[in-house]
């Protein structure tokens, strides 16, 4: 070895090398210039020779091994020779396998300072721009540059089918004490498959997706994917202008009918297959095209991020940043969401923050210690769910799961984000024993950090796409979780109802004669509509583990199961609040639901699933053509009883006001099977009352009871007084009372009736 070669040879970083832990590689490899010659050092292990060249080949310099074991060679330039800035490297593995490649060494890294500070700041709102995996050209050569934040490894190196899976090729370079690991890869590119390769504290060895990764193989491989996110031709311009007028207030006041879905079983290609996926570009014109033909609004997606397990429904999700390829690519995902736009349906994703599994490639000791978990077990660990919980008083953590949120709506143009759990995230001990949690620095169960980091999210996402929105599927009694964050909310958009699920649910799972004793169920839920802003839900949850189908949810024998449902239905879409069923419901799907298997489809071909799917589609409709189902859901003027004081005949019937007098609505349910051949009930004013829909209507496998013509409303009988006490009291409960209609009400159903609101 030459003696300025021999000098330069740092024992320090020979040793870090031999030893896996080089966290510094540019110190050592690359090009340098010394003792006023040129330095080339070169790692290439297994290699015959390896020889320094111009880019053009016209010049060829061959390298002396200096290290065999490492594979280390090296090369001095002399001073008096002509210094070669721009150069390529050519190594020979055997006389037929020789390659040329640029230096990876060579190029400066891209992420700054400033990125490495707001990062550590928690305000990196572009980070996913900067870490994981991108393809660039740079000075000409075209590559793809790999960062990821790892503050607790000894080294990084990244490792794919570009360097055959070799970690001692591309050890990453530490960027200050940030944590961030940075290299650019020449020849690394579209199509790639890689694994981050730690080297932790204790010198364990762990092969790591990429947590800012966009792509992911197909389970069980797992690697990360080299992919581009940009070059889609988007054809939603027109949508997402009209979008972008949708302000909270506008939101609130539009109607939102959502169809719940997970892509993977709403149809199969093949049955008994566990791939056999319909893809993006197939069921974005499937489904897109069911979802205008029944008159849906939103559609919500299942577990879109990637996922290590099918049985976890993309609730467990090992890459954040990367839709899964279960069913194609970024790209097919882009299409799928832009013929959705194009139908006027908007697209709402699941989105996990509350935990994630500890699969060993995932996230979890991602270097070596807890980094995207609490360390604290009792504070990092769902004891139930067998996952880890987010750190979130690390504020790169939060910047990671904030800077994800916007990720899904910039990239992909989605329009809006289902929080999974937060309840979970709430409360210290959610599903904990006495003993196993941790609590507040005040002594109670509430999770500060957790609420800091919602309402930063929130905040962020408010400012900087407002016409975005947020759901929280919370099921306790939290205040002001739809208020907005700077009158001291958490600044969700809507919240799901799940106190009027599980309330409404347990009363139509009873006998009809036991409902009389429960009807506080069936009513308690209009006393706290107004306390959030809503999304009424049967939802995935209520269909699996058990609890059988809303069909089998209802009563009595077959007929009665399926008026059941229906007036079940009537009343959901009656009652306050924006609405979401869960695929199959539409046509009362039989069997419980399984990610394993495609939607009874076949059902269809039957009369009584025909029936209601119809009145589905009818309900839908219902619901957009009429202001008063929706414009006032969270305004007190939206909603008035008529009549919720008969337990003993489970019937109810109340109004919904809508932006103007005309077409208002009111609702009578009878949820037992018996008929009330002439039901007289309160009305809100004079004038004529026509029905508009009845679940026992023939075209929805009912029997045909109807009101065929309109029902005029008459004041109130009320008895002479018999003194000038008595006339002022009737006089006063006439104003209170003043008319009321009678009308066929038939058994478990529900009547619709439009009017006009007369003074």
């Amino acid at each position: 070895m030459n003696e300025v070669l021999k000098e330069w040879m740092n024992p320090t970083l020979i040793e870090e090398m031999d030893e896996g832990v080089l966290n510094a590689p540019q110190d050592l490899l690359g090009m340098h210039m010394y003792a006023g010659t040129q330095l080339f050092v070169v790692r290439r292990p297994a290699a015959q020779a390896v020889w320094i060249t111009s880019v053009n080949g016209n010049k060829v310099y061959e390298m002396e091994e200096l290290d065999e074991e490492l594979g280390l060679f090296g090369l001095q330039i002399k001073a008096k020779a002509k210094q070669l800035k721009d150069y390529r490297i050519r190594v020979q593995y055997s006389p037929e396998d020789i390659i040329d490649i640029a230096d990876p060494y060579s190029f400066e890294p891209e992420i700054s300072d400033f990125d490495c500070y707001i990062f550590g700041e928690g305000k990196h709102y572009e980070i996913f721009e900067k870490l994981g995996a991108h393809v660039e050209t740079v000075d000409g050569v075209t590559g793809t540059r790999f960062a990821v934040w790892a503050p607790d490894a000894r080294s990084v190196s990244v490792v794919g089918s570009f360097n055959m899976w070799d970690g001692r090729l591309h050890t990453m370079r530490l960027l200050g004490a940030t944590g961030i690991y940075e290299l650019f890869v020449p020849g690394a590119g579209e199509g790639d498959i890689y694994k981050y390769q730690i080297t932790s504290r204790s010198k364990d060895m762990l092969l790591k997706t990429d947590p800012y990764g966009n792509f992911a193989e197909m389970r069980p491989g797992n690697a990360s994917v080299v992919t581009c996110l940009n070059g889609y031709d988007w054809g939603d311009a027109d949508y997402m202008k009209k979008h972008a007028e949708k302000t909270r207030a506008v939101r609130e006041r539009s109607p939102m009918n959502i169809y719940e879905v997970h892509l993977g079983s709403w149809k199969k290609r093949i049955e008994d297959d566990d791939n056999g996926f319909y893809s993006y570009r197939e069921l974005a014109g499937m489904l897109g095209d069911y979802l205008v033909e029944m008159k849906y609004t939103h559609i919500e997606l299942m577990g879109i991020s990637e996922y290590p397990f099918d049985g976890s429904w993309g609730y467990q999700v090992g890459c954040y940043y990367a839709p899964t390829s279960r069913y194609g690519t970024p790209h097919d995902f882009m299409y799928f969401v832009d013929e959705m736009h194009k139908r006027g349906i908007e697209v709402i994703l699941d989105w996990v923050p509350a935990h994630f599994p500890r699969d060993a490639h995932c996230l979890g000791n991602f270097d070596g210690k807890a980094l995207y978990e609490h360390p604290d077990r009792r504070r990092g660990e769902h004891p139930d769910w067998g996952t880890y919980i987010f750190d979130y008083g690390r504020r790169e953590v939060q910047n990671f799961l904030v800077a994800n949120a916007l990720f899904w709506v910039e990239k992909f143009h989605i329009d809006g984000l289902r929080v999974d759990a937060v309840a979970s995230m709430l409360y210290l001990d959610y599903g904990k024993q006495d003993g196993d949690w941790l609590p507040n620095e005040d002594g109670g169960n509430e999770h500060y950090e957790a609420v800091d980091f919602l309402r930063h999210l929130n905040r962020v996402m408010d400012e900087r796409h407002p016409e975005a929105y947020i759901i929280a599927e919370e099921s306790t009694a939290w205040p002001d979780v739809t208020k907005k964050v700077e009158d001291g909310g958490l600044g969700f958009s809507f919240k799901w109802n799940m106190g009027w699920m599980n309330d409404f649910l347990e009363y139509m799972k009873l006998d009809p004669y036991f409902k009389q004793f429960h009807h506080d169920q069936l009513c308690f839920s209009l006393t706290y509509h107004l306390s959030e802003k809503y999304i009424l839900v049967f939802s995935h949850d209520e269909v699996v583990h058990g609890k059988c189908s809303l069909l089998n949810k209802m009563p009595g024998l077959t007929g009665d199961k399926y008026a059941a449902l229906k007036a079940a239905f009537g009343f959901m879409y009656g009652h306050p609040g924006k609405k979401l069923l869960f695929m199959g419901q539409e046509f009362a799907q039989q069997r419980e639901w399984s990610e394993m298997r495609s939607l009874d489809w076949y059902l269809l071909q039957e009369e009584p699933h025909q029936g209601i799917h119809r009145f589905i589609k009818d309900l839908n409709r219902l619901y957009l053509e009429n202001s008063a189902l929706y414009y006032n859901d969270s305004d007190v003027m939206g909603f008035e009883w008529m009549d919720c004081a008969r337990p003993e005949t489970s019937t109810v019937a109340f109004v919904r006001r809508g932006k103007t007098k005309s077409k208002q609505l009111m609702f009578i349910l009878n949820f037992t099977p018996v008929a009330h051949e002439r039901y007289s009930v309160k009305a809100p004013c004079r004038g004529k009352y026509t029905e508009i829909l009845n679940s026992d209507d023939v075209k929805y496998g009912g029997q045909g009871r109807m009101n065929p013509n309109p029902i005029t409303a008459r004041r109130k009988a009320v008895s002479k007084p018999a003194d000038k006490k008595a006339v002022q009291a009737k006089r006063k409960a006439e104003v209170a009372v003043e008319y009321e209609i009678e009308c066929y009400l038939p058994p478990l159903s529900v009547v619709v009736l439009e009017y006009d609101y007369k003074e």
